[in-house]
C-alpha cells in the first residue's frame, strides 16, 4: 500500500471506474468497510478487464495511504 502515496493515482468510485473503462488503471484498492453497493461495480470492472484488486483494512487506512485526510472507498494506480 506504500505505493499509493507515490504513484500516479485516482481516488474514489467515479474516478476509478473511469480509469478502468479507459484502460488506465493497473491496480485497484478497495476498503473492506466500504459499502458493497459502491464497490461492486468497480470489482466487476476489475474482473472483466483483468486488473488486480487488493483489499485494504478500512476506508480510513486507504485514505491515509493515498495522502488524504478523509476515508476512501476505492483508489486506483494509473499507468
Amino acid at each position: 500500500m506504500d505505493v499509493l502515496s507515490k504513484a500516479r493515482k485516482v481516488i474514489g468510485v467515479k474516478q476509478t471506474k473511469r480509469a478502468l473503462e479507459n484502460g488506465e488503471a493497473v491496480q485497484v484498492f478497495f476498503a473492506r468497510d466500504a459499502e458493497a453497493r459502491l464497490t461492486a461495480p468497480v470489482r466487476a470492472l476489475c474482473e472483466a478487464s483483468g486488473v488486480p484488486l487488493f483489499e485494504v483494512e478500512s476506508m480510513r487506512a486507504l485514505g491515509q495511504a493515498c495522502g488524504i485526510a478523509v476515508g476512501a472507498a476505492v483508489a486506483a494506480i494509473l499507468r
